[in-house]
């Protein structure tokens, strides 16, 4: 009996150093993976504000390859409005488009085409974020489009989501009125409808448009 207690002893004595070394090699790859993990940490989600659109609006100034002064100075003064401009949009909308601006002091005002292209004349009050924003909303399609034809043909934008929209601004009375190409209230379609709150709400709306079919 004694004999038997001893033999078992001994076995016991030979298998805890082996089961000693499994514990202390298993302690050793947690410990592997845990370092491995912590040196490369997750970055937290970016804040929705900052996640890139789903679609961008981007621009482009055809410079002459050796301007003048008046060129140079018109340059600056359509980079400084196209750049607020298209900020506002990225900002506040979806939408995408490809945007090539010309300088051409012959266009009176300035003028945009749904093709993409902007022109601003050499009336240096009209190379205003406000004519920016109103100029990229005919590349959209405002004025320009089949779209508009269907929805603002009658003289009131008749499409759910806008109508909804300038409701939401202005009152269950209100709705969006179009003609000649524009659309007010919010089509920043004169100097004087200009404010920093309207100039997000002309966005909003021109978003909402496209949603409606423009």
């Amino acid at each position: 009996m004694r004999r038997r207690k001893a033999i078992v002893g001994a076995h016991k004595a030979l298998v805890s150093p082996r089961k000693a070394l499994v514990a202390a090699l298993t302690a050793a790859l947690l410990a592997g993976a845990g370092v491995a993990q912590a040196a490369t940490p997750q970055a937290p989600p970016a804040p929705a504000r900052d996640r890139a659109a789903a679609a961008t609006i981007t621009w482009s100034l055809v410079r002459a390859s050796n301007p003048t002064a008046d060129q140079r100075s018109a340059y600056d003064l359509i980079t400084k409005a196209m750049n607020a401009a298209v900020a506002r949009y990225n900002n506040l909308s979806d939408l995408g488009k490809t945007l090539t601006v010309r300088y051409e002091p012959g266009v009176p005002t300035a003028d945009g085409n749904i093709n993409g292209t902007i022109r601003f004349g050499s009336n240096r009050s009209y190379m205003s974020e406000r004519t920016a924003l109103h100029e990229i909303a005919h590349t959209i399609g405002v004025g320009t489009s089949s779209g508009w034809s269907r929805l603002g043909g009658s003289g009131t934008w008749t499409g759910g989501q806008a109508t909804a929209l300038v409701k939401q601004y202005d009152g269950s009375g209100a709705k969006i009125s179009t003609g000649g190409g524009h659309f007010w209230p919010y089509g920043l379609n004169y100097d004087n409808e200009w404010s920093g709150t309207a100039a997000d709400r002309h966005v909003r709306i021109v978003a909402a448009m496209v949603r409606d079919g423009l």
